[in-house]
């Protein structure tokens, strides 16, 4: 670690939080955490739910192994401004297909889906025993 640590805003912090630019607050530290995006045991989903607040808690509720936490040394970029941290954040739930509860269309299909393979099979049953030659 540097003798001197680069001291980040929040809000410097909050921009990076891309797949090719990720950047999480854990216990005070600010790790730049974007080449360990890929290799993520949980994947990147996981680490990018955890940009743009502070994730310490996010971070001890996995249980992290003493390996993991050696780990993020190498990803340490600097400390953060705690004044500049909200006290709360506001959840801003996730974008979401809009609910249908119309499923009309959805059951038709399935009914067409299994009807229809039958009718092609009774027809040709029809053609075959009205078309035998005795």
């Amino acid at each position: 670690m540097a003798s001197d640590p680069k001291v980040h805003t929040f809000e410097e912090v909050a921009i990076h939080n891309k797949t090719k630019d990720c950047w999480l607050i854990i216990s005070g530290k600010v790790y730049d955490v974007t080449p360990f995006m890929e290799d993520h045991p949980g994947g990147d989903e996981v680490l990018l739910s955890a940009t743009g607040k502070d994730a310490t808690n996010d971070f001890e509720d996995v249980g992290h192994s003493d390996t993991a936490r050696e780990m993020m040394e190498k990803y340490y970029i600097g400390e953060i401004d705690s004044k500049t941290v909200p006290a709360k954040r506001t959840y801003i739930p996730p974008q979401q297909a809009a609910y249908n509860p119309d499923k009309t269309p959805e059951f038709v299909i399935k009914i067409l889906q299994f009807l229809v393979p039958l009718l092609i099979l009774g027809l040709a049953i029809a053609v075959r025993h009205y078309t035998k030659k005795e």
